[in-house]
């Protein structure tokens, strides 16, 4: 399959399976292990695209489901599309609206043509998503990637639905390469679906792959699913997907998961969580959680991180968030502003550590700061490191 991305591998973790590389696309290079935030109907909320820049954000999201209702895919053609629309220089990935099955399930009817959706804006208009009407609107939003419509289902369920959810997604990712008609500056990914069932995973696998998409996505997971299965799912796919192409794991945001998924092989992930838990005080820290809205705040004249150099850290107290969280607007712009640019020194951290080869260092450092104590590691990341040949629970001479 054609490709308008370039991928070149910089580093390799002796240890684990992380690794750095430079995903090259249309609108400017991207450093991988990459967070992607996700500005569903073309807007981070709380902040600016130009802010976004400022941070050096390379890639965010957009949603094909929301954008294709407001403001439309005749408007979306007319400003040419979703950079315009929302002054985004850099680079673009679109869901293709397959999430929305289990997000908006009791808005949806699911056949073999496609998804017939109940507008959440108009309870008396639908709109029929099939896989040719999603890449239709992804090549009218013009995003840098853009994901094939697949069959979702929810991470809990079992039974014969999953199976044929994961046949589904397959057939419709040929319909979806059959409709894409701008290859040359759009990447199409194939999603991995199959729940938590590995035979499932594996026939998935085997299938997607034959089919040579630029890229490819891990879906169906952080539903609520177990973590233990969760991990062994993800490296089960960066097992087998190839090496000389991007594995994206949808939905994963979590600092933790994050850490363990970049040692697993992972290279992108994208989460509503820093922007989403920013609107109710949550202030990300590499300690843990900072509930902003809590009356010890009050009179703490810190900035949320000592370390962070965004201007919410640079400019104000946490005593000042604190008179402002959940209350003002300007409050929920301050927080997000700090979380989005705590993700993205996240990655940078992970990357440079796993450029330097020092990535289970890096990865015990982190475990040790934010959980304080090892009885508090999370059972299901010590595992999964564990497996890499990171044991979380053996001290570094």
């Amino acid at each position: 399959m054609k490709s308008a991305l370039l991928w070149e591998t910089v580093a390799n973790c002796s240890t684990t399976k992380a690794r750095v590389s430079k995903l090259i696309l249309p609108h400017g290079t991207v450093d991988t292990p990459v967070f992607m935030p996700v500005a569903t109907q073309a807007s981070l909320k709380g902040i600016t695209c130009q802010q976004l820049m400022n941070l050096g954000c390379q890639i965010m999201l957009n949603n094909t489901y929301h954008l294709g209702l407001r403001p439309g895919q005749a408007l979306l053609n007319e400003v040419g599309g979703a950079h315009k629309l929302q002054s985004w220089e850099r680079n673009l990935l679109t869901d293709s609206g397959g999430f929305q099955m289990v997000s908006l399930l009791t808005l949806a009817e699911i056949t073999e043509q496609g998804v017939q959706f109940q507008s959440p804006h108009d309870h008396n208009s639908s709109i029929l998503l099939t896989p040719e009407h999603s890449i239709d609107l992804q090549n009218s939003i013009g995003a840098d990637i853009i994901m094939q419509l697949d069959d979702v289902v929810s991470s809990l369920t079992t039974g014969p639905r999953v199976e044929e959810a994961m046949w589904r997604s397959i057939r419709w990712l040929d319909r979806c390469i059959k409709a894409h008609k701008r290859p040359h500056d759009q990447n199409l990914f194939a999603i991995i679906q199959g729940g938590l069932d590995v035979e499932l995973r594996n026939t998935c696998l085997k299938e997607m792959i034959k089919r040579d998409t630029p890229g490819y996505a891990i879906g169906g997971l952080s539903g609520g699913e177990e973590k233990d299965i969760f991990w062994r799912i993800v490296t089960q796919c960066t097992d087998v997907l190839p090496k000389d192409k991007p594995r994206y794991c949808m939905g994963v945001g979590y600092a933790e998961d994050l850490v363990v998924c970049c040692a697993l092989g992972v290279d992108m992930y994208d989460c509503v969580y820093p922007t989403r838990t920013a609107r109710f005080g949550n202030a990300l820290t590499a300690q843990g959680i900072l509930n902003l809205k809590k009356s010890r705040f009050a009179s703490d004249f810190n900035p949320i991180e000592s370390d962070c150099d965004c201007l919410t850290c640079k400019s104000y107290t946490r005593a000042y968030v604190h008179l402002l969280a959940t209350r003002e607007t300007v409050g929920c712009h301050l927080i997000t502003l700090h979380n989005v640019a705590y993700q993205l020194r996240l990655m940078q951290q992970i990357r440079t550590a796993i450029t330097e080869d020092k990535y289970p260092q890096f990865v015990k450092q982190f475990f040790k700061t934010l959980f304080k104590t090892k009885d508090k590691y999370p059972v299901w990341a010590v595992n999964a490191l564990k497996s890499v040949n990171i044991d979380l629970m053996i001290d570094d001479d």
